[in-house]
């Protein structure tokens, strides 16, 4: 079969990186497959590219994965990159696919959902119950979309909470976060017509934040909602903090979306802390997903 692979021209740049795109097409011009290789440009992540190789599943093992991989790889290589991270859920042809390219796996992610739309007044009774419960020193905060004014310089510094959640053999480097990342952040979930919901605790001694989660709606209010980042820097941790401002977080989403069917959240296997929180809220599992690397 005539196989032609053809580099797209793609408009996705931003400050923390940039798209590179390819297209298989059969000698018709029927598409067979693409792939998207993201390349990172901020420090902590410049020596890191994703890739995703999407084949129709009728063109499958006669090459078209492998010819567009290949393409994304020595991009990579061309770009100075030292790791190539790819994700797949788990059991899938992309499963299959990344482990016999040679990528190793190095992270394996859990799924879970806490269906809103079946919470019963006794479990929003429980849900007050946590948020109300009294964390002697701290109080939440939350807003809609860009963090304000006020608290957009601490809010920046609290993000170092993620530095250290666990990402097992993931060469994923650190993000660094200023003021610019954060709005700019902010800005792509409003640019996109989604809302963006976060939730932070406050040390009443100084006035900084000690802790946050982040929920993610789409723009209309409906299906589910997509949990982001939740961490507590390590100077706030054992307080109860992560499971008290999720449990906000759940509660302003069903108050504020009441047609929100359910929030979803990805946790690493290996935070158990965080798994037991999720547990704890009532979230259920749903499926498994994989990160795979491919090293330089």
């Amino acid at each position: 079969m005539p196989l032609r692979v053809a580099a797209l021209a793609d408009p996705a740049a931003t400050p923390a990186g940039h798209r590179l795109a390819w297209l298989a097409e059969d000698g018709d011009g029927n598409p067979l497959g693409s792939a998207f290789l993201r390349v990172f440009a901020k420090e902590g992540q410049d020596h890191l590219a994703e890739l995703r190789v999407n084949v129709h599943p009728a063109e499958r093992r006669g090459g078209v994965g492998s010819r567009l991989l290949a393409e994304a790889v020595a991009a990579a290589r061309e770009h100075g990159r030292r790791s190539v991270i790819a994700p797949a859920d788990a059991g899938t042809p992309g499963d299959r696919f990344l482990a016999a390219k040679g990528f190793r796996k190095v992270l394996a992610l859990t799924y879970a959902r806490l269906a809103l739309d079946e919470l019963t007044g006794e479990a929003m009774r429980e849900l007050d119950a946590i948020v109300d419960r009294p964390h002697p020193g701290y109080r939440l905060v939350s807003w809609h979309g860009a963090v304000p004014a006020e608290l957009v310089e601490t809010f920046a510094r609290s993000r170092r909470a993620m530095d250290d959640m666990p990402m097992d053999d993931t060469d994923h480097g650190v993000v660094t976060w200023d003021v610019e990342r954060v709005l700019a952040a902010a800005q792509a979930v409003a640019d996109r017509g989604d809302l963006l919901t976060t939730v932070a605790v406050v040390d009443e001694s100084d006035g900084s934040i000690a802790g946050f989660t982040e929920l993610v709606v789409p723009g209309d209010g409906k299906r589910d909602g997509q949990h982001y980042g939740t961490g507590v820097l390590p100077e706030h941790r054992g307080h109860g903090l992560g499971r008290w401002m999720k449990a906000e977080s759940i509660r302003l989403a069903r108050r504020e979306h009441p047609e929100l069917s359910g929030v979803v959240t990805d946790t690493a296997d290996s935070n158990t802390h965080m798994r037991r929180i999720n547990d704890a809220l009532g979230y259920v599992p749903t499926h498994k997903a994989l990160e795979y690397q491919l090293d330089l």
